[in-house]
């Protein structure tokens, strides 16, 4: 099924950059502010590369100038390409929702694209429209996947594989602390028995895309002119730089993406919900109701305060599948007109509606891993904005070259 293979990553030296300055989170979070301040931090911060920005003192454009910039750390040996292939584990240790401190523990290599589509690389979830001739561009010009893609394999064992590798790994030999303390830690994996043992349990399933859906395609869209330009030989455009993390409770900490509504007025909320569900009041505020416990429940918070919305047999009835995701779908389509955004932070949502800034936010639960299997197993698509992977990889911790 999936085919992950060793590579030999570009890497940042580790005796000419701090780490943690120079990491990065991935491009498509990032606003203005926050790059500009990762980009003051150290001028080699994978930000110049990721989300680059035009050098009109040199009439480059964004892309141009990433590839000159990512080309003079090359030169200087800011980064460096390693001796041999290698997969690499990569952990990151977090404090979850709950403030327990985890550990999630997969694999950077090179995902092979499924151009065919054979079932090797699943969506799982809708995507919303989002320009991809920005990132085509970009590896147009650089020819290096700077960021990865996320993965969730299929295939049990993987995370067991992981840690055997690890087990005579000694220590990591690229290590950051992101801005949340998250610590991202990475080991190349170079002993020949172990690369092939995690190759084949990785082919045993496939995988599902976690984040990165339009960079995966991006890469498909890339190989295939590629291909049409060498009369359809295969070359290594045909893979994408992937953090794969085996699907399991154990190892995800998944969160919800909560949906802020500006437009409707509050007072007229409870007439408009009320066909699909029931409301109970909520003595206390969202900060103190379990909404993630009560199944079935979605949280309500507007200027009126909190409630709890109880979903109705029409309700059941109408939406496509058992996710707040889809139920919030069929409510949301009979609203009068009005903005929608999302916001995987519990405490950001009901600050939005506390400032004014959203006139009612609905908490959502978070989907559980056996769902997202199940919804895949059966060919089905969640809708856009169900999951919330936490915490994200880190750019900066592997480049991967395709020349």
């Amino acid at each position: 099924m999936a085919r992950l293979d060793p590579f030999a990553a570009i890497r940042y030296d580790t005796a000419r950059v701090d780490p943690d300055a120079v990491v990065a989170p991935p491009y498509d979070v990032v606003g203005p502010a926050q790059r500009a301040q990762l980009a003051k931090r150290s001028p080699y911060n994978a930000i110049y590369v990721d989300l680059p920005v035009p050098d009109d003192s040199r009439g480059l454009d964004q892309y141009e100038n990433a590839a000159r910039t990512f080309s003079g750390w090359l030169e200087r040996g800011i980064v460096r390409p390693d001796p041999a292939a290698a997969l690499y584990v990569y952990r990151m240790t977090f404090s979850d929702e709950r403030s327990r401190r985890r550990a999630m523990t997969g694999l950077l290599g090179a995902l092979g694209l499924d151009l065919e589509g054979k079932g090797e690389i699943l969506p799982h979830e809708q995507t919303m429209p989002k320009d991809r001739l920005d990132r085509l561009s970009l590896l147009r010009s650089m020819r290096v996947n700077t960021s990865p893609i996320w993965g969730l394999s299929l295939a049990k064992g993987l995370t067991t594989a992981c840690k055997e590798a690890l087990a005579s790994s000694g220590d990591p030999a690229f290590g950051a602390t992101d801005d949340d303390g998250v610590v991202h830690e990475l080991w190349p994996v170079t002993n020949e028995a172990q690369i092939a043992e995690i190759v084949g349990l990785a082919a045993g399933a496939p995988v599902l895309l976690a984040d990165g859906h339009h960079r995966y395609q991006t890469a498909c869209n890339y190989a295939e002119e590629c291909r049409a330009k060498n009369g359809g030989a295969p070359g290594p455009y045909d893979h994408v730089l992937a953090f794969v993390v085996e699907l399991s409770e154990d190892e995800l900490s998944i969160r919800a993406f909560h949906r802020l509504v500006k437009g409707v007025p509050a007072d007229r909320l409870d007439e408009l919900i009320s066909p699909w569900f029931r409301i109970e009041a909520a003595p206390d505020g969202p900060d103190d109701v379990p909404v993630g416990s009560a199944p079935g429940v979605i949280g309500l918070l507007t200027s009126e305060g909190f409630k709890l919305l109880h979903p109705l047999a029409a309700l059941e009835q109408a939406a496509e599948d058992d996710l707040d995701s889809s139920r919030l779908i069929v409510l949301l389509g009979t609203l009068p007109e009005h903005e929608l955004t999302y916001e995987p932070g519990w405490d950001e949502a009901a600050a939005a509606v506390r400032e004014g800034r959203a006139d009612a936010a609905f908490f959502l639960r978070s989907v559980p891993v056996e769902k997202i299997e199940t919804v895949a197993e059966t060919g089905r698509l969640m809708p856009p904005k169900s999951t919330y992977f936490h915490p994200k990889p880190r750019t900066g911790m592997a480049f991967r070259s395709i020349s």
